[in-house]
C-alpha cells in the first residue's frame, strides 16, 4: 500500500521525494531520447551500409562476369577459378547475413502495408518482441479457428437466418483480412512465409466478402449447407494443422533445423515431413472439396434461374484455391520424392 501522509509536515517531505523523483524522470527520460536519436542515426547508416555493400558486390559479379568471358579457361589459372569460386560462395553467405541483418532495422512497408497503414515503421528492434508478436499471431489464428468453427456449426445445425450467416461471412473477412495485415508485419520482421500461402489468404478474404454480398434466395439457399460444411471441416483441419505444426516447429527450432520466426501455415511445407505427414489425406480431401464447391457453382451459374453474380465469382474464386492448394502441395510431395531418389545415388 502507498504511502499516506497525514500532517502537514509529512505532506512537505512527501512533496520534496516526490520533486526529487520528478526530476530524476526528467533526466531518464532526457537519456532516452538522446539513445533514441542515436539508435536512428545508427539505423540509418547501417542501412546506408548495406545498400553501397550491395551495390558493389553488384558491380564485382559483374566484373567477374567479364573477367571470365574475355579469358577462356586455359587463360585462367586453377588458383583464380578457385578465387572467384569461393567469392561467389561468400556472396551468397553474405546476402543471407544482410537479410538477417536488415530484420531488425526500419524498411519500407510494402505496397498493402502502405495502403492500410501508411508509411508507418513496423519493424520490431529486438528478438523478444519479434518473437512476441508472432506467438500472438498464432494464438489469434487459434482462438478465431475455435470460434469460426463453433460459429458454423450453429449456422449449419441450429439456426437458419440469413442475418446470422452474415454475420458469419462478416468475421470471416475480418478474420482473413487482419491475418493478411498481421502476416506482412511478420514478413517485414523477418517470417519466412513467401509465395501462395501469402496469396490465398487474400482469395480467401475476396471469397468471403462476395459470399457477405450474396442474397438470400434460392440459389443461396442451395449452397448455404454445401458451403457451411466445408467451413466446419476447414477449421478443423486448420486446428489440427495448428495444433501438430507447432510442437513440431517448436522440437525444429530447439534443434536448431528452423528459424525463430517460422509460422504455422494452412497448408504442406517441406519440414512437415518429420512426422506431420498423416495431415496430407485431410489437406488433399480440403483441396478436393475446394474443387467440388468451384464445379457445384459452375453449374449453377448455368441454371436459368440464376440472376447473381455472386455465384460465378465465388466459383472462380474456389476454383483458384483448389489450383494453388493443390499443385503447391503437390511441388512439395514431388520434390521429397525427388530427393528421395537422388539419396540411392549419391551414396
Amino acid at each position: 500500500m502507498l504511502f499516506s501522509p497525514t500532517g502537514l509536515s509529512e505532506c512537505l517531505r512527501e512533496w520534496e521525494d516526490l520533486e526529487k523523483n520528478h526530476q530524476q524522470i526528467q533526466d531518464t527520460h532526457r537519456l532516452y531520447k538522446q539513445k533514441l536519436e542515436e539508435v536512428t542515426k545508427l539505423q540509418d547508416s547501417c542501412s546506408s551500409a548495406i545498400a553501397r555493400q550491395r551495390k558493389r558486390l553488384k558491380e564485382l559479379i559483374v566484373s567477374l562476369k567479364e573477367c571470365k568471358e574475355n579469358h577462356s579457361t586455359p587463360k585462367l589459372s586453377p588458383e583464380d577459378m578457385d578465387a572467384i569460386a569461393d567469392i561467389k560462395d561468400s556472396m551468397k553467405d553474405r546476402a543471407n547475413a544482410f537479410s538477417e541483418m536488415e530484420a531488425f532495422l526500419p524498411k519500407k512497408n510494402g505496397l498493402y502495408l502502405t495502403l492500410v497503414l501508411g508509411n508507418v515503421n513496423v519493424t520490431l528492434l529486438n528478438k523478444q518482441s519479434k518473437f512476441a508478436y508472432k506467438d500472438e499471431y498464432e494464438k489469434f489464428k487459434l482462438i478465431l479457428t475455435v470460434i469460426l468453427f463453433v460459429f458454423s456449426f450453429t449456422c449449419r445445425f441450429l439456426f437458419s437466418y440469413r442475418a446470422l450467416d452474415a454475420l458469419f461471412n462478416f468475421l470471416l473477412v475480418w478474420y482473413y483480412c487482419t491475418l493478411t495485415i498481421r502476416e506482412s508485419i511478420l514478413i517485414s520482421n523477418g517470417s519466412r512465409i513467401k509465395g501462395w500461402w501469402v496469396f490465398h489468404h487474400y482469395v480467401s478474404t475476396f471469397l468471403s466478402g462476395v459470399m457477405l454480398t450474396w442474397p438470400e434466395g434460392a440459389l443461396y439457399q442451395m449452397f448455404r449447407n454445401q458451403f457451411l460444411t466445408y467451413c466446419l471441416y476447414q477449421s478443423f483441419v486448420q486446428f489440427l494443422q495448428y495444433y501438430y505444426q507447432s510442437g513440431c516447429l517448436y522440437r525444429l527450432r530447439a534443434l536448431g533445423e528452423r528459424h525463430t520466426m517460422d509460422l504455422t501455415v494452412e497448408g504442406f511445407q517441406s519440414w512437415m515431413w518429420r512426422g506431420l505427414t498423416f495431415l496430407l489425406p485431410f489437406l488433399f480431401f480440403g483441396h478436393f472439396w475446394q474443387l467440388y464447391n468451384s464445379i457445384t457453382l459452375f453449374k449453377m451459374f448455368q441454371l436459368p434461374e440464376c440472376k447473381e453474380w455472386q455465384v460465378v465469382m465465388c466459383g472462380c474464386s474456389y476454383m483458384v484455391l483448389f489450383m494453388g492448394n493443390f499443385l503447391t502441395t503437390l511441388g512439395v510431395v514431388y520434390q521429397k520424392y525427388m530427393n528421395n531418389q537422388d539419396k540411392p545415388k549419391s551414396l
